[in-house]
């Protein structure tokens, strides 16, 4: 079990971002609704989330769930696909 607030503390933290920085489409109830990220359907609710550098958003792949990310800002960085990869 998990929810977002743990899932975009790790991807905060793995971007260099801080998680209380983020501007987000999540109440504090969605953000602390714990939910099975495992195989199966997807529970998490959609978000969007912004930091100064990048974008977050939910990934699924067969009820498999997480964070991804993309850039804000033109950067060259190329995206790597999103789901299984």
């Amino acid at each position: 079990m998990t929810t977002w607030r743990i899932e975009l503390k790790d991807t905060c933290a793995h971007r260099g971002d801080r998680f209380e920085n983020l501007i987000h489409t999540l109440t504090q109830a969605e953000l602390d609704t714990e939910f099975d990220d495992g195989y199966g359907s997807p529970e998490g609710v959609p978000f969007t989330a912004w930091s100064d550098d990048w974008v977050y958003f939910p990934v699924v792949y067969d009820g498999t769930e997480w964070v991804g990310t993309v850039p804000r800002n033109p950067c060259g960085k190329k995206t790597v696909h999103v789901g299984n990869w």
